[in-house]
């Protein structure tokens, strides 16, 4: 069985045993989360929620929170005497999906 969660302002297809990288939660490493589900299915079915599936649930366990690596951004103007460097690393959320219940 599969589910489509909605986190983070993304959608992703998961199944139990996934391991997933979400915008950051605003939770502590071990603790579980849910999400919405916003399509159930397996094989044969598929439960496609307005907006979301009603009895449905994905539960999570967060494994750790981390940073992506440094995107380094630098603007420059020709002949201005113009520079700046500027560095950006995206907080993320590690998540393993424990049950995918409908």
């Amino acid at each position: 069985m599969y589910a489509v969660i909605k986190t983070g302002g993304k959608q992703y297809r998961v199944q139990q045993g996934d391991v997933i990288y979400v915008e950051k939660l605003d939770v502590e490493e071990g603790s579980a989360v849910n999400f919405d589900v916003l399509m159930l299915g397996n094989d044969d079915n598929v439960a496609i929620g307005t907006p979301v599936v009603e009895g449905a649930k994905v539960e999570g366990k967060v494994l750790s929170q981390l940073k992506s690596a440094k995107v380094v951004v630098y603007k420059y103007k020709a002949k201005k005497n113009e520079r700046k460097k500027q560095g950006h690393r995206q907080p993320y959320t590690k998540v393993e999906i424990t049950a995918v219940q409908g």
